[in-house]
């Protein structure tokens, strides 16, 4: 198991009774989470962390990033919750969704939040729906994922990750940061999963989009609240980069409620029980 990055902020005053656990999407790294939501939620008294999956921000095995699988970024959000103080809840945005999904098929916890999230049936709508919403994204993704973030348009990574009310000059702050992905890893989801595998159904799980994301429209998170038995929770005019986004305190707010009143109050109930 390599020695992951994992990013931790402690909660100003008494720690809040559950954990929460941040898993980042693909071309990314902790660093995304570190930006905005760590400190947020750590003043508002979570205890906070943030994983880079091996190959990705500050975690070793970068030159070995495209052998790395689904199951290898499983076992990486795993061993960060060994990590955590008590089990925490896992959060994930677009690719680190799918992780989230798959780690709980391993370890029940106490719950998730799915954010842009990639679908469990996989990638291959929202992948073939990009080719048609903006050619020129889906032409300079697929530059980014074979030859690094040095040989795209910038402009089409703001379009991918960000609406137009994101500000320029702060976009291009988050460029260098932008790395490959691996390309076993989207080969795992990448294609149509008729049957995907769903975690148990008492593990309570949210699931987030936002209104103007080029990824994974509507359609796409509407089909994840679908498999969940839930009801998604759209957030208008925000782009893919939700934690990110001007406005990313309506995310965060709503991610805390969610988990104050649905995990943290129900664990406490089966305590009293």
């Amino acid at each position: 198991m390599p020695q992951l990055e994992i990013l931790h902020r402690k909660p100003s005053g008494p720690a809040r009774p559950v954990p929460l656990l941040f898993v980042h999407g693909a071309f990314s790294g902790a660093w995304i989470w570190q930006e905005k939501f760590l400190p947020w939620f750590a003043e508002q008294g979570w205890e906070a962390y943030a994983v880079s999956l091996r190959g990705h921000g500050g975690s070793p095995g970068r030159d070995r990033l495209h052998s790395f699988g689904i199951a290898d970024f499983v076992d990486d959000v795993l061993a960060a919750v060994e990590r955590c103080p008590a089990p925490p809840v896992l959060i994930g945005h677009s690719m680190g969704g799918m992780v989230v999904q798959r780690a709980l098929l391993r370890r029940k916890l106490p719950g998730a939040v799915l954010m842009a999230s990639a679908p469990p049936h996989g990638l291959w709508e929202s992948t073939v729906g990009l080719a048609w919403r903006n050619p020129y994204v889906f032409q300079q993704m697929g530059m980014l994922m074979t030859f690094g973030a040095k040989a795209i348009d910038p402009e089409a990574v703001r379009r991918a990750m960000f609406s137009d009310a994101m500000p320029a000059e702060e976009a291009r702050r988050y460029e260098p940061y932008l790395q490959e992905e691996s390309r076993r890893v989207l080969m795992d989801i990448g294609g149509w999963i008729p049957f995907p595998p769903l975690p148990d159904r008492s593990i309570p799980v949210a699931v987030l989009g936002a209104g103007h994301d080029l990824l994974f429209p509507a359609d796409q998170v509407r089909a994840t609240a679908r498999a969940f038995r839930t009801e998604p929770v759209f957030f208008p005019g925000m782009g893919h980069a939700m934690m990110l986004e001007q406005g990313w305190e309506t995310v965060a707010r709503h991610v805390a409620g969610w988990v104050e009143t649905t995990v943290a109050h129900r664990g406490q109930r089966a305590a009293a029980d």
